[in-house]
């Protein structure tokens, strides 16, 4: 008997305590085909990603592994009103297509927004929403919510970035502004990482040094001035 791609698992809602099954992808089917240079990873066939936002079919409730588990009652009252009083039962538990791996994840932008979680969280699924736009080949949206997600990643490394592996949000900090033509932005990220003698990630620093001649040939091309070299 052929394996499936997807096994079930269960999750009790954080809001309302339902119980309710949804879909992962087993491991032995998570195939890539390549990793792009801001971490997205595109797969030969099911897509892991579409799978990770658990959507409670009851009251609406959409939420990451990363999102807490925890409700202020003015984050109650909130959900309530916005959410969970107009919702219809939708289940998304079984498989779903592109549509549906978008839908879940902005429910869970609109839920993380109300519950006031932290920017590293918010800013992930900016991301991630971005990344599926690219699936699609959307330049236009794929532009914007990467805007809003280095946004979002600038505000984290102003409030959060002494708790967190600053090299690997530097780099994406650079990359981000790179992808979306803000080159001066992109190389001082990146030439931060490589000069702080604390930070001794070497996959990061090679990234960054990769991605700086990148940048470089991209403001060449556009006959931009190009940066003086790395030290």
């Amino acid at each position: 008997m052929a394996v499936e791609p997807l096994f079930q698992v269960k999750i009790d809602c954080a809001y309302c305590e339902t119980s309710f099954q949804t879909s992962r992808v087993r491991p032995s089917f998570k195939k890539a085909t390549r990793t792009d240079t801001d971490f997205c990873v595109h797969y030969k066939d099911v897509n892991p990603d579409y799978y990770v936002v658990r959507v409670c079919p009851a009251c609406g409730y959409a939420a990451t592994e990363n999102m807490s588990e925890q409700f202020s009652p003015a984050q109650r009252d909130m959900f309530q009103t916005k959410i969970a009083a107009q919702w219809t039962n939708k289940d998304y538990g079984l498989e779903r297509n592109w549509d549906d791996a978008m839908q879940t994840y902005k429910l869970a932008l609109v839920c993380a927004q109300l519950k006031n979680e932290k920017g590293r969280v918010i800013a992930g699924l900016l991301h991630h929403i971005a990344w599926l736009y690219r699936y699609k080949n959307d330049e236009e949206q794929e532009r914007r919510f990467l805007q809003f997600a280095l946004e979002a990643y600038t505000g984290v490394f102003e409030t959060e970035g002494a708790e967190l592996n600053n090299a690997r949000l530097m780099y994406l900090l650079g990359e981000l502004n790179r992808r979306l033509g803000r080159y001066h932005e992109a190389v001082q990220w990146f030439s931060r990482v490589v000069n702080d003698k604390r930070i001794m990630d070497s996959a990061m620093i090679r990234a960054c040094r990769e991605q700086w001649t990148a940048t470089r040939e991209e403001m060449l091309a556009e006959r931009m001035e190009p940066p003086e070299e790395l030290a």
